[in-house]
Parts: C-alpha cells; sequence; structure tokens
C-alpha cells in the first residue's frame, strides 16, 4: 500500500514538473536570454530525472524485478532515457539544443504514461514465465535506451530539415522578389532597391552564418545521440536473439517486434551510410523516417497484441 502510493506520488510530481519545464521552455520563446527561466527549466529536469529515478527503484523493490514487464513500465523507463539523456555531463555543453527534445518527448510519453489508457497495467504482476530470465535487464533495457536515443537523434534531424526548407523557401521568395523588381521598376527605382539589398548583406550574412552554424550542431549532435541509440539496439537485437534461443528454442522468429526492430536497425545503418557518401540533409531525411518506424516498432506493434511479444501489447477500451 505504501509503496502504490509513493508510486503514485512520484508519478504525478514527474508529470507536473516537466509540464512546467514545458511552459517555461514556451515562454522562453517569447523573452530570449531570460537567465532565470533558463535555470528554472533546468532546475525542473533536474527534479523530473530524480522522481523518474525513484519510481523506478519504488516499483522495482516492490515488484521484486527490473520495472519492464509491460508497456506502462517501459514508457516510465522510456521518459528516464529521455532525462538521462538531459542528464549526462557529456552534452552539458548544448543543453539548450538537447532540452528542447528531452523536455517534450519525456513531456509527452509521460502523458500517455499518466492516461487511462493504461490503468490495466498500473499494478505490479508476476512476470511471465518467458520473461523470468536474468536477460530480461539486458535486452529490454538495451532496447528502450536504444530507442529513447534514436529518438531525440531523429528530432534533431527533424529540426535541421525544418531549418533548411525555411532557408530554401527564403532563397526562392528573395530570388522571385528580385525577379519582379527587375521587370516592374525603372532605372533609378532599381537602383535604389539594389542599394538597400546591399545595406542589408551584412544583416543576411550574419544570420545565414548563425543558421549555418546552427545546422552543423544539429547534425554533428544528431549524429552523436543516433550513434549512441545505434549501439544500444544492435546490443539489444543481440542479446533478444540469445534470450529467444534460450526460451523458444530459435535465435528469430520473425514475429511483429522481431521484424519492425530489424526494419529500424537497418534504417538506422543506411543513415550512417548516406551520411558517410552524401550531406547531412539526405541522412537527416532517414532520420526523420526513422523516427516513425522506432514508434511503429515500440508502439504499434503492441496494437497488435499477437506474435511472441504480445505480453507487452495492450487494447484500447472504451466506457
Amino acid at each position: 500500500m505504501i509503496f502504490s502510493i509513493l508510486e503514485h506520488i512520484l508519478t504525478h510530481i514527474s508529470f507536473s514538473v516537466v509540464s512546467i519545464v514545458i511552459t517555461i521552455h514556451l515562454i522562453s520563446l517569447l523573452i530570449d536570454e531570460f537567465v532565470g527561466l533558463s535555470d528554472s527549466s533546468e532546475k525542473g529536469m533536474i527534479t523530473t530525472f530524480f522522481c523518474i529515478t525513484g519510481l523506478l527503484v519504488t516499483r522495482w523493490i516492490y515488484s521484486g524485478h527490473l520495472p519492464l514487464s509491460n508497456l506502462y513500465e517501459s514508457l516510465i523507463f522510456l521518459s528516464w532515457g529521455f532525462s538521462i539523456i538531459h542528464m549526462v555531463p557529456y552534452f552539458k555543453k548544448h543543453k539548450n539544443i538537447l532540452s528542447a527534445i528531452t523536455a517534450p518527448s519525456t513531456f509527452f510519453t509521460q502523458s500517455f504514461t499518466t492516461s487511462g489508457l493504461l490503468t490495466d497495467m498500473h499494478q505490479s504482476e508476476i512476470l511471465v514465465p518467458a520473461l523470468q530470465s536474468h536477460w530480461l535487464m539486458m535486452h529490454v533495457s538495451m532496447m528502450v535506451l536504444g530507442y529513447a536515443a534514436l529518438l531525440c537523434g531523429s528530432l534533431l534531424a527533424v529540426a535541421l530539415l525544418v531549418i533548411r526548407f525555411q532557408k530554401v523557401i527564403r532563397i526562392v521568395d528573395q530570388r522571385n522578389n528580385f525577379l519582379n523588381n527587375l521587370f516592374s521598376f525603372d532605372k533609378i527605382q532599381y537602383a535604389t532597391q539594389r542599394r538597400n539589398i546591399f545595406r542589408n548583406t551584412s544583416f543576411l550574412s550574419s544570420r545565414n552564418f548563425y543558421r549555418f552554424q546552427l545546422i552543423q550542431q544539429l547534425d554533428h549532435w544528431g549524429y552523436r545521440i543516433i550513434s549512441i541509440g545505434f549501439l544500444f539496439l544492435t546490443i539489444g537485437i543481440l542479446s533478444g536473439a540469445v534470450w529467444a534461443n534460450e526460451a523458444w528454442g530459435s535465435y528469430w522468429n520473425w514475429d511483429p517486434k522481431e521484424t519492425w526492430a530489424f526494419i529500424t536497425w537497418t534504417i538506422f545503418a543506411t543513415y550512417f551510410h548516406t551520411r558517410k557518401n552524401w550531406e547531412g540533409f539526405n541522412s537527416a531525411i532517414v532520420a526523420s523516417i526513422g523516427f516513425l518506424i522506432i514508434w511503429i516498432c515500440y508502439l504499434g506493434v503492441n496494437l497488435l497484441g499477437i506474435g511472441l511479444h504480445s505480453y507487452g501489447s495492450f487494447t484500447l477500451t472504451s466506457n
């Protein structure tokens, strides 16, 4: 009873705090360089991290096993993965970029966790025979941490695409405006228009340089985070194959979860290939596709409720 109350309190505290963090980020969009808001956002993510950590530890002690036996517990662990990416000192230098990704990711994951869709999974139960193995901690934790890192890296790639598309649209508009001015103005008006363009050259150059630096940072850190996630995913798939051989007598059975995990792995292997041979824009497109594939693998397959991984599924119930 005490563990259930503590779990309930920690769940709602973490969701409330990360909601406040999201609100602070929205306010920061309107108020630039507000140090107090930035510090509050950072403290909020730290609080969220410790609340989710306490929630996982509490559920672990109460259930007697690592809380990764169903979708509800894996979502909590996924939220913890997002927050740990934000907390790692290695990424501290670029916390502004990462917090814009990790905070909303934690918020939406916690929102789904605290929703009424997973109420039946809130109560910890005895593990099914297939999960009563020491491979549970190794396989599932690596997979979920891999999902968390790959999702964050993919969102950085999406942000890169948005900035690049805005740049292309702006260049096309400027070219069209220039051609319209060329054919609609007389010589004096055209000369005046050209002087105005040259007057703003320094401003546009500095703005383009800042955009270029931001694109480079998004590509650089997206690549690093995806690399970590790909490593976790590879370890998770390999350990899952060994576990499957022990439990079901076969390393690979091509059930929906395994198939989509392989598709996810292939997509991000393609990402590394395209980034090596093409420019970052093309690899960002592949990573953006990978963002959708991960959610199909992690959540979409669970809606089917079929296959050897059906114990992690859930059904949508109507009142």
